[in-house]
């Protein structure tokens, strides 16, 4: 029997976590072969490279695509999409999936649908039908349109994509494969490590022994000329909560050079504070770091998902996260320093969070890897408008 052949392509951190589980079910599979790809900024060291942890998981990689313009802004987007359609379509020439899997709702994914989809190779998009705000929305439903199989994380999710048009019997309620992830760490929660002895980052040490915070804070590409005074008014009020905090780098959107820039910024005017800052973690190191916080606070959708799962206090930060499905634990606020203060210390003071599965009850990968290996695939849609 021919295994079919499946190339998923990860191309940012965030990526990697959303699928991880699914690859190694892929992996483990005797009807399936896997085709990793590893594209876009997941290659890059400024953004906290990949390649390290996808060695240390045991995956092989199939291609490397480097399609990332410099430039971090609406144009550099627009042609890092355009460059991702051009080598992507060599890989797949190269590579002959049967079927390509997409993640979620990054301009490199749109790239990744739009040249399989020319090439006539099914599509399976994971975490489609989700309402976000910002051109990620439009990226993650022009992707379902593209798609010709839908691995979703929730129910309403999956009722989204069959009011696009979508086959019912193409769309898969999976839940998130980052909550499979999630789940292990939630069984055996113990911070067993050192953040700063393991994996260095700049900043003060932190001392651990009376709480800390998390902080994840990317620019929003469509207020993207403000992302430095974003990024200066949750510093101050992290500053004001007299919590020691680790913050991770942005991701490569537009905006991210002045969400840097105004992290620098204010590491000059202030000297040393209180604070810590990584590229990259392993997953579950990242996970462990997260529910053993006090508050994560930002606008990742790791707030939304991982968090939820894990009962962890989020305060999440403006219109990045806007429409999409959360639970008790997330208070929305704006980009306003004293309003980012007054929600984490509504938080540290209401505790944790029961675990909720909106997103998943931890068994999405081995779910979707079967659903790969069973579903009929086909670029004919019968779409039910």
């Amino acid at each position: 029997m021919n295994k079919r052949k499946v190339c998923v392509i990860v191309t940012a951190r965030p990526s990697y976590s959303r699928i991880r589980t699914a690859l190694f079910a892929i992996r483990d599979s005797a009807e399936l072969e896997l085709q990793l790809v590893v594209a876009a900024s997941a290659l890059l060291d400024r953004y906290g490279s990949l390649i390290q942890y996808i060695h240390q998981d045991g995956l092989e990689i199939a291609a490397r695509v480097y399609m990332v313009l410099e430039g971090e802004n609406l144009t550099a987007m627009a042609k890092t999409t355009g460059l991702g359609v051009l080598e992507l379509a060599t890989v797949f020439d190269n590579l002959k999936p049967d079927v390509v899997v997409t993640i979620a709702d990054r301009f490199e994914t749109i790239a990744t649908a739009i040249a399989a989809s020319y090439m006539n190779i099914p599509v399976a998009h994971v975490q489609g039908g989700e309402v976000t705000g910002s051109i990620d929305e439009k990226v993650r439903h022009a992707v379902t349109k593209l798609a010709d199989v839908h691995f979703v994380s929730t129910q309403l999710a999956r009722e989204r994509v069959i009011r696009m048009g979508e086959q019912p019997d193409q769309v898969f309620v999976t839940g998130c494969p980052s909550i499979d992830i999630a789940a292990e760490v939630l069984r055996d929660p113990a911070l067993n490590f050192d953040p700063m002895r393991k994996y260095g980052g700049v900043g003060m040490d932190i001392d651990l022994s009376d709480g800390y915070m998390v902080i994840m804070q990317h620019p929003v590409t469509t207020e993207y000329g403000l992302a430095r005074l974003h990024i200066t008014e949750t510093l101050y009020a992290v500053k004001e909560t007299g919590l020691p905090a680790f913050w991770f780098w942005p991701n490569v959107d537009a905006g991210s050079d002045g969400t840097s820039s105004g992290i620098r910024a204010f590491r000059e005017r202030e000297g040393q504070v209180n604070m810590h800052f990584f590229k990259n973690m392993a997953p579950e190191d990242f996970l462990r770091l997260i529910i053993n916080s006090k508050c994560l606070v930002g606008n990742s959708s790791v707030g939304i998902r991982e968090s939820s799962y894990l009962g962890v206090p989020v305060v999440n930060i403006g219109t990045r996260q806007c429409g999409r499905e959360r639970a008790a634990n997330v208070l929305d606020v704006d980009y306003e320093r004293d309003a980012i203060a007054s929600a984490i210390h509504t938080h540290i003071n209401n505790g944790r969070y029961p675990s909720d599965t909106l997103y998943g009850d931890g068994q999405a990968g081995k779910r979707i890897a079967e659903l790969v290996a069973n579903v009929p695939l086909t670029i004919e849609k019968r779409l039910t408008y």
